[in-house]
């Protein structure tokens, strides 16, 4: 059993919560052990939305080859099953290519959907089911969905309508919860974690937003409604682009915006938090060197 688990195709995910420094670990991997990185963050496969997703650039990239960015429109929907189509696709570039592939993100359900070949259940909406939970509040709908699968639950953005109705209306209509379904392991994979206390999050989180803000963060929100991508569609993001929609709406003052955006990226990596300590075999880092320790045992090892 293990000769087989070795023989299948090695793959590395970096992940953590947000602001904790997992671009920067996954171009530093990828340098120094010929790899390329497949983004797994459900805000940045869209164009346009680069400051408030903390996109890599180019010059970030540092010559590391990247996957699954700026590959959607942000005024049609993006789902996980096409997210893991187009994935699956890019690691078998990325082994054609005979590099090794680095899944780097901060979103639990698109790295589960890949490590664990989720099949996950091609629901057609269903009109009369959304305009009856479209009548109910966010947080009735959040009350919902904790009740008939508090595993999605736990990861979801309890503020996301858009997203809460989409998972009932697969819940009720598959009459089974997401994602436990078949799965089926294909890879080899080391689970990389970036581990920073409480503390350490939130001046990042503080310092990262003083720094999008400098960088124009407000200036992509209105270029982006400009463009055609509505107010409802904005907030539906979350975060970044939900207080900033609402700040420039005049429902909320920029004191108020700030504040909130603060406290919201908190709760955020709480719950980013809660996702990943499901998965026991991440292995937790607090530097470079154990990292690089990990990877090298990892490409190396071999089951006699």
């Amino acid at each position: 059993m293990q000769r087989n688990y070795d023989q299948k195709q090695k793959i590395i995910v970096i992940l953590g919560p947000t602001a904790s420094g997992k671009s920067d670990l996954a171009v530093a991997l990828a340098r120094r052990f010929n790899g390329e990185i497949i983004s797994a963050d459900s805000r940045q496969v869209y164009c346009g939305m680069d400051i408030g997703t903390g996109k890599i650039t180019k010059k970030e990239m540092r010559g590391v080859g990247h996957y699954l960015l700026d590959v959607a429109s942000p005024k049609r929907r993006f789902t996980v099953v096409q997210y893991k189509k187009l994935a699956e696709k890019s690691i078998k570039e990325i082994m054609r290519r005979r590099k090794l592939p680095i899944i780097c993100g901060g979103t639990g359900f698109y790295i589960q959907a890949i490590i664990e070949n989720l099949q996950i259940p091609k629901v057609k909406p269903d009109w009369k089911l959304r305009t009856r939970l479209g009548k109910k509040s966010t947080e009735e709908l959040y009350c919902l969905l904790e009740k008939i699968d508090p595993e999605r639950a736990k990861n979801i953005d309890r503020f996301n309508k858009r997203r809460l109705i989409r998972a009932v209306e697969i819940i009720k209509t598959t009459g089974r919860p997401i994602p436990r379904l078949k799965t089926d392991h294909p890879y080899n994979t080391l689970y990389l974690g970036i581990k920073k206390s409480p503390n350490e999050l939130k001046k990042l989180i503080e310092l990262r937003l003083q720094k999008r803000f400098k960088q124009g963060m407000i200036n992509e929100v209105k270029n982006l409604h400009k463009s055609g991508v509505s107010w409802k569609k904005l907030e539906d993001f979350g975060l970044e682009y939900r207080w900033i929609a609402r700040y420039l709406q005049k429902k909320i003052n920029r004191e108020e915006m700030l504040a909130r955006l603060q406290k919201e990226i908190e709760h955020y990596t709480k719950r980013q938090i809660t996702w990943f300590k499901r998965n026991d075999k991440i292995k937790w880092l607090k530097n470079k060197k154990r990292a690089y320790d990990y990877c090298r045992k990892f490409i190396k090892k071999t089951y006699n």
